[in-house]
C-alpha cells in the first residue's frame, strides 16, 4: 500500500537545503550577521552618547590656586586642556577644538572673603557649546555662594530625590535595533535573491513537476531562514549580554519571547523579499527595489535614532512601519520586561503586515 505524500516532510526537506545553501552564502552571513555584530560592537563599546563633553581651557595666567578653579575642575561636563602658548589656545578655539577659554582673576572688592572676576572667551565655532559653558559656570558660582553666604534670602529651595530603578545602557535601545536589521536585511534581500536564483536555474519549475504545494514550499524556506536566524539572534543577544550588559529582564523567559516575536518580522519580512521576486524580471532591478523598501525603514524606524526626534507628521509614518512596530516589541520585552501579550499595538501592528504580505507573497508566487 503507498503512502500518503507528506507535504510536511517535504517543507522540512526543503528548510534543510535552503539552510545549507545559506550557510554557503556569504551575502547571508554578511547581513545577518556580521554588519549587526559590528554595529553592536561599535555603538556598545562607545561611551554614554547622552553624556556632554566639552573642552574648555584656562589662560596661562588664570588663579588655578583658589576654590572657583577647583569647583570648575570637579563640573563633569567640561574637560580643561593644556596647551603650550596661549596663541595656539586661541587657534584651536578658532577652529571649534575647545567651546571656551576661561581667565580667572582675583580681586579684593570684599576684604576676607574669595572674590574672582571670570571672563569667558568664545567664538562663533563654538556657538552650540558656549551657552553651556556659561550655564555650568553660574552653577559654580551659585553653588559656592550657596556654601559661603548660606544666610542670603532664595525664593525657593529644590530638593532632588531619585528613584530607584533599571540603568538604561545605549546597547538597550541599539541591540533591539541591530536584531531588526539583521532580520530585515536577511528576510529581504535574501529571500528575493535566493527564490529569483531559484526560478532562473529552473530549480522551482522541478518543484512545480512534484507534488510539493505553493505554500508548503514556502513554509520550507521560511523555517530555514527562521532557524538560519535563531542561530544569529542567540549570538548578537549573548554578545550584548555578557559583553554589554545588555538588559534581559526576565532571563530566558524575555529571550524566548523576544524569538517569538522574531518570527512575526521574519514572516513579513521574507514575503516582502517574496514578492521583490515574484514581479521582478531580472536580477539586476532586486537590488533597487529592495533597497527602496528596506532603506526607509532603517533610517525611520528608530535603529539609530529614536522615532520621537523626527518631526510629528513623520512620526506617524514611521509608527505604521512594521520594522519601527517590530523594533518597539523587542525593546519593550528585553527593558520593560513587557509580556507579548500586554503590547496590543505592537502585535496587532504585525499582524496585520503579516497577514497582509502573506495574500500578497501567494498570488505573486510564480514557478517559472
Amino acid at each position: 500500500m503507498n503512502k500518503s505524500y507528506s507535504q510536511f516532510r517535504a517543507s522540512i526537506a526543503v528548510a534543510k537545503a535552503s539552510f545549507l545553501a545559506m550557510l554557503r552564502s556569504p551575502t547571508s552571513v554578511v547581513f545577518s550577521l556580521l554588519f549587526p555584530i559590528t554595529f553592536i560592537i561599535v555603538f556598545g563599546a562607545m561611551v554614554d552618547t547622552n553624556a556632554v563633553n566639552i573642552k574648555i581651557a584656562f589662560t596661562p595666567n588664570s588663579d588655578t590656586s583658589g576654590i572657583l578653579y577647583k569647583a570648575i575642575r570637579n563640573v563633569n561636563m567640561l574637560h580643561a586642556v593644556t596647551y603650550p602658548s596661549s596663541n595656539q589656545q586661541y587657534e584651536e578655539l578658532s577652529k571649534g577644538h575647545i567651546a571656551a577659554i576661561l581667565d580667572i582673576k582675583p580681586d579684593s572688592k570684599i576684604l576676607f572673603l574669595p572674590h574672582y572676576h571670570v571672563q569667558l572667551i568664545s567664538s562663533n565655532s563654538s556657538a552650540d557649546k558656549a551657552p553651556m559653558v556659561q550655564s555650568a559656570i553660574n552653577d559654580v558660582i551659585a553653588g559656592l555662594n550657596h556654601r559661603l553666604f548660606q544666610k542670603n534670602f532664595s525664593v525657593a529651595t529644590l530638593d532632588i530625590k531619585i528613584l530607584p530603578g533599571r540603568v538604561y545602557r545605549p546597547i538597550d535601545f541599539i541591540l533591539p535595533g541591530q536584531l531588526g536589521f539583521s532580520l530585515l536585511m536577511a528576510g529581504v534581500f535574501g529571500s528575493a535573491f535566493l527564490l529569483f536564483n531559484l526560478r532562473q536555474g529552473l530549480v522551482l519549475k522541478r518543484f512545480f513537476a512534484t507534488p510539493v504545494k505553493r505554500p508548503y514550499l514556502i513554509i520550507g524556506e521560511m523555517l530555514s531562514r527562521l532557524f538560519f536566524q535563531v542561530i544569529g539572534f542567540a549570538i548578537m543577544v549573548a554578545l550584548g549580554y555578557f559583553v554589554f550588559d545588555f538588559t534581559l529582564v526576565n532571563g530566558i523567559l524575555t529571550f524566548a519571547e523576544m524569538l517569538l516575536l522574531s518570527l512575526l518580522g521574519l514572516i513579513i519580512f521574507m514575503g516582502m523579499g517574496f514578492i521583490i521576486s515574484g514581479i521582478i524580471e531580472n536580477e539586476s532591478s532586486i537590488a533597487p527595489v529592495a533597497n527602496t523598501i528596506t532603506l526607509p525603514q532603517i533610517l525611520l524606524c528608530g535603529l539609530f535614532f529614536p522615532v520621537d526626534n523626527y518631526p510629528a507628521w513623520l512620526q506617524s509614518f514611521c509608527k505604521l512601519l512594521p520594522l519601527t512596530f517590530f523594533v518597539d516589541g523587542l525593546r519593550k520585552i528585553a527593558f520593560e520586561g513587557v509580556h507579548i501579550w500586554q503590547m496590543p499595538v505592537q502585535i496587532a501592528g504585525l499582524l496585520c503586515w503579516a497577514i497582509i504580505i502573506s495574500i500578497v507573497t501567494v498570488k505573486v508566487f510564480r514557478w517559472e
